[in-house]
């Protein structure tokens, strides 16, 4: 079921990991969290096939066997906050998704995490070739960080003000 933060945070008891997406159109960056929710790790940069089907099915594999608990997938907000094609796009993902497991799922704003993810890659001097190799798992691991640290604002008292709807930062 596709959530809002208050939804996720709601839903999630105990430990458990998160997994975080970064949906391209030729690639899909995945992070996972630690049990505790504390650490996003890149974890891979899966070559999309040509069937969701075949996506979604590497994806709730690798959820099973890693114990996630939810999933959350950036979404592409347009920097004016308007919802263009990408992120239509990712909406769709989380709803063809849906149809295919109980986890819960948040859509997050990921405005700029790519962007940033390439200055830190850029400042560790890192190559062309090798940024290339993992600026989508590295983005994923941004997204996911975002959430894992509103997560840990709203369990410390913070609650989770500055959510929009989608569940990302205002």
């Amino acid at each position: 079921m596709i959530v809002d933060f208050d939804g996720l945070a709601a839903r999630l008891e105990g430990e458990g990991r998160l997994m975080g997406l970064d949906l391209g159109t030729k690639t899909i960056g995945i992070a996972l969290s630690d049990p505790g929710r504390r650490i996003a790790t890149p974890m891979e940069t899966w070559r999309r096939k040509r069937k969701f089907s075949q996506d979604a099915a590497h994806l709730l594999d690798l959820a099973e066997k890693e114990g996630v608990a939810a999933i959350v997938i950036g979404l592409p907000v347009n920097m004016d906050g308007s919802i263009g094609p990408r992120a239509q796009s990712a909406r769709a993902f989380a709803r063809n998704l849906e149809r295919l497991t109980d986890l819960p799922i948040l859509l997050w704003d990921e405005r700029l995490s790519t962007a940033g993810v390439e200055r830190a890659l850029l400042e560790a001097d890192m190559s062309r070739a090798r940024r290339a190799e993992v600026v989508d798992k590295m983005a994923a691991a941004w997204i996911l960080q975002g959430v894992l640290d509103r997560l840990a604002q709203a369990s410390a008292g913070g609650g989770a003000d500055g959510a929009d709807a989608e569940g990302g930062e205002a």
